[in-house]
């Protein structure tokens, strides 16, 4: 990036209130979009020119998806939108006195500004995990574990050495919510149906797939009903599932629990949660002990009169069904976005803002092939309907025609052939093995 003292961001003033949106996930996208025919100029800043449909990237990660059927440029998605401006920078500090931002690639006023840069991975102060495993959160991510499933085969295949050869094979996934539910069932297809295929020479009854979970259930969020379910898929494809466990370290061999139990393995999965990432400026008042920013009913940052936050990174106070704040899922980020368009118009025209009301759609997640389950307000299934269901419904949020139009077809060859064409190491070999 260039340096913050020389560069610009090059955003003409054209005499409209500007509205300034930090990140391009979700809830971002929803502000950027509900503010298309506003009489202001929106300015959208993402470290990243694209979306990213982030409940898809396991699917990349175990070679289901290709990279671009689940990222959508920027600039394509809003250009025939007025008066909407996007820069790829990093927002590295408000001054809410002065209404500007500082960025690294130059600084910006701002009448209205929208905090949407959701969460990072909280690794719960474990410094050797977060050196060694592997998050989940971005495309970077997905590709570096797909690079790093395919290359741990090939590696596998060139040593006689058999403890060698079980930590190559073996993967430690640590989270057992929705995405380390659903890339434990994707890997465990892996072996099954795809892996013997390619790799004739191994014994697949050497690759073991574990999920870590610290509670006693998997997929908290979701009923019991839907827990147990998903429990009994699981552990019917072959993955050995741990709770009431969690990591005490991860050295990038060897997993040690805190039952005492050891797991070896080169591949650990990070999925276990998530933490608000504040930026530099906000009150103190204003952001809490696990990095998320307090807002009122209206999304309002607290201490704050012109800056909000959704989604990720913002907790609502006031709302009693959620005393904690609401879920770091897609759609409470979807639906304050949608409303928070709506109320800036509001303040713009000098009226009223509405408070916010998240509608709890349901819950819903897949275990490979024709398994998932679904909890919607008054009826939770699960199975094969459940799994179209699933499938549905991911594919309507995709962005894109081009995009549903491939990952419906992808899901539909699959179907019948359980093919994961995109099984490709794109990267200089970075991991040796000792």
């Amino acid at each position: 990036m260039s340096n913050p003292t020389t560069a610009r961001t090059r955003i003409a003033d054209l005499g409209k209130p500007r509205i300034i949106i930090i990140g391009g996930g979700f809830g971002g996208l929803e502000v950027a979009k509900g503010l298309k025919k506003a009489k202001a100029q929106v300015v959208l800043f993402d470290r990243y020119n694209h979306h990213t449909f982030q409940p898809l990237l396991y699917q990349v990660a175990s070679s289901g998806l290709e990279t671009s059927s689940i990222v959508f440029p920027f600039r394509k998605r809003f250009a025939k939108q007025q008066d909407f401006f996007f820069r790829m920078g990093e927002v590295i500090s408000i001054k809410p006195e002065e209404n500007y931002i500082e960025t690294s690639i130059g600084g910006i006023k701002y009448d209205y500004l929208v905090i949407a840069n959701g969460a990072t991975t909280n690794y719960y102060g474990l410094k050797d995990v977060e050196e060694h495993a592997i998050p989940m959160k971005s495309i970077i991510d997905a590709i570096q574990l797909r690079n790093k499933i395919i290359r741990n085969m090939e590696m596998a295949l060139l040593t006689d050495d058999v403890e060698l050869m079980n930590s190559l094979m073996d993967y430690v996934i640590v989270g057992g919510g929705p995405t380390g539910v659903e890339l434990a069932g994707a890997l465990a297809e892996l072996k099954k149906h795809v892996f013997p295929k390619d790799y004739k020479e191994l014994e697949f009854t050497h690759m073991d797939v574990h999920l870590v979970e610290a509670g006693p259930r998997l997929l908290n969020g979701m009923s019991k009903d839907a827990s147990e379910k998903a429990l009994e898929y699981l552990q019917n494809m072959g993955v050995k599932v741990h709770l009431n466990c969690a990591v005490k370290s991860y050295n990038g061999y060897e997993v040690i629990l805190n039952t005492g139990e050891k797991l070896i393995s080169r591949t650990m999965v990070w999925a276990a949660g998530v933490k608000g990432k504040p930026i530099e400026g906000l009150h103190e008042s204003a952001v809490t002990r696990a990095g998320r920013i307090r807002v009122d009913t209206f999304n309002k940052v607290i201490g704050h009169e012109n800056i909000f936050a959704i989604g990720d990174a913002s907790v609502m106070e006031g709302d009693a069904d959620y005393p904690a704040g609401h879920p770091m899922m897609a759609p409470p980020a979807i639906q304050q976005g949608r409303l928070l368009a709506k109320n800036l118009k509001r303040l713009m025209s000098k009226k009223e803002m509405k408070p916010f009301s998240y509608f709890d759609k349901g819950s819903m997640a897949t275990i490979g092939r024709n398994r998932a389950v679904v909890d919607v307000k008054g009826f939770k299934f699960q199975g094969i309907f459940a799994w179209f269901v699933w499938m549905f419904v991911h594919l309507m949020y995709i962005i894109g025609f081009r995009n549903k139009f491939f990952v419906m077809f992808t899901w539909f060859v699959s179907y019948f052939s359980y093919d994961k064409s995109n099984r490709l190491i794109i990267s200089r070999n970075k991991d040796g093995v000792s």
